[in-house]
């Protein structure tokens, strides 16, 4: 007679998304570009917050759904951006750059590189899964970070559209129990706990870190 509360299948992979785990916050970069460019902060803000609503509550589509999903070119992101924003004292933006502006102060965050490779050398296979925003990676470090990377404009799908958690599981071959998913945006990890994958919303590398060692993902 089967048990009434079968043991769940032990986590043998790891899935992390990049910016804001693998890189210092989005909001510090986010900071230092506004200052750096003058942008008007509230402007900003209020752009931001309608777009980022728009991208994540399902209500067609909108420039960041575009953005991460790849049907919309980095450059006319840019473009429409800089149109909503301003200058502190009213001038306009310059629209070509401007995605490198926002993540030229993302420094890597030491402890994670650290604990992917601790998690690989332990026998944990691990993914990348990252939203896009057209910026750069460094590839130089997937081949010993990673046993699968899905970027999402390379794959015309993005967080938190559940056929991108299971096209990673694909390149994994791991079933979605056997998996946990990292993530500093709470809806991306809603969704990934939905499928079966168990989420950890990342608050910084500490916590993270304990967490995976808890699941024996790390020695």
């Amino acid at each position: 007679m089967p048990s009434a509360n079968p043991v769940p299948p032990a986590v043998k992979a790891v899935i992390t998304d990049w910016g804001g785990v693998l890189t210092s916050p989005l909001a510090d970069a986010i900071d230092v570009w506004l200052a750096a460019d003058r942008i008007d902060v509230e402007q900003y803000k209020n752009v931001m917050r309608a777009w980022v609503k728009q991208a994540y509550n399902g209500a067609g589509t909108n420039p960041i759904h575009g953005l991460e999903d790849g049907s919309l070119a980095t450059a006319e992101f840019e473009h429409l951006l800089a149109a909503e924003l301003l200058t502190v004292d009213g001038g306009t933006v310059e629209a070509a750059g401007l995605i490198a502006r926002m993540f030229g102060a993302f420094a890597p965050i030491e402890p994670m590189y650290d604990a992917l490779r601790a998690a690989r050398a332990f026998g944990t296979r691990t993914a990348l899964l990252s939203n896009s925003w057209g910026n750069e990676y460094p590839r130089d470090l997937f081949a010993e970070l990673f046993d699968a990377v899905v970027i999402s404009a390379e794959v015309g799908m993005r967080k938190p559209d559940e056929r991108i958690f299971r096209h990673a599981l694909d390149l994994l071959g791991m079933d979605a129990a056997e998996c946990v998913f990292i993530d500093d945006i709470e809806h991306n990890i809603r969704a990934a706990e939905a499928l079966g994958i168990r989420g950890i919303l990342h608050t910084g590398p500490d916590a993270t870190i304990a967490e995976l060692r808890e699941l024996n993902l790390l020695p």
